[in-house]
């Protein structure tokens, strides 16, 4: 090995993966798309059936809810899926959040809530959201009444990451210089331009959600899956099995 060789494999960023006879898929941003959900876990289930590996991981990478049609059935959806199937693992990101927020009663931004994607979702439980708007403070408790407790339940529930192996699951992306293990949740749920912009190592490869790309992108430090479901009918998902990624796309 000469030694301009030996300099360029030093720089080259590490294959960052799973473990042996382990395989995930990590379904990107639902937005209330219960119909685009179902016909990718089939599309999964029907992969898992023909090649089953001795550990699975099927995660969600939060933003289940708002903008798209059916929010409640995305939930109902998924609560009887989680009772059948151990190996599925439910995060939470920003919008799961804010109806949090607005059924513990912070209503400072219950106008901007229902304006990027809380009306869909509070119609989808029978909810005006002009009565809403009209009456604020009455807001949480006609939430409160109107979302299953199995449904609040879960959504307060919902962890901010997953680590499998070498791999990060999270909503929207860490803080570049801080340690996988000690990032504020509010990051991994909200983060956009600094992780974003990072070209840094994180120790880990980091798969994400939260900001729209139009493919599936692959970096060296990060792999983006939202195709923004809601408005374009493409879900994406990406099987990971050691180091090789490949992507399933509703719609494609």
């Amino acid at each position: 090995m000469n030694r301009l060789t030996a300099i360029f494999r030093r720089a080259d960023p590490p294959a960052y993966g799973l473990p042996a006879e382990t395989r995930a898929y990590a379904i990107g941003d639902v937005h209330g798309r219960r119909d685009l959900l179902e016909q990718l876990l089939a599309r999964i289930d029907a992969e898992r059936s023909a090649d089953p590996r001795r550990h699975e991981h099927l995660i969600l990478l939060g933003d289940l809810i708002d903008r798209g049609s059916d929010s409640r059935g995305v939930l109902d959806l998924l609560l009887e899926r989680r009772a059948a199937d151990p190996s599925l693992t439910i995060l939470g990101g920003n919008h799961e959040s804010m109806l949090v927020a607005m059924l513990d009663g912070n209503l400072r931004d219950l106008e901007s809530w229902l304006h990027f994607g809380g009306e869909e979702c509070v119609v989808s439980y029978g909810i005006d959201p002009i009565a809403l708007l009209a009456e604020p403070a009455s807001a949480p408790a006609l939430l409160r009444a109107a979302i299953p407790e199995k449904h609040a339940a879960l959504l307060r529930a919902l962890p901010d990451s997953l680590r499998v192996g070498d791999v990060l699951f999270v909503h929207a992306g860490i803080r570049p210089g801080v340690e996988p293990d000690a990032q504020d949740p509010q990051d991994l749920r909200w983060i956009r331009a600094p992780f974003l912009r990072s070209t840094a190592d994180h120790g880990v490869l980091v798969v994400h959600g939260h900001t729209v790309v139009g493919e599936p992108e692959i970096h060296p430090n990060r792999i983006a899956i939202d195709t923004g479901a809601s408005a374009t009918g493409r879900l994406t998902a990406v099987c990971l099995h050691g180091t090789e990624r490949r992507f399933l796309t509703t719609g494609a």
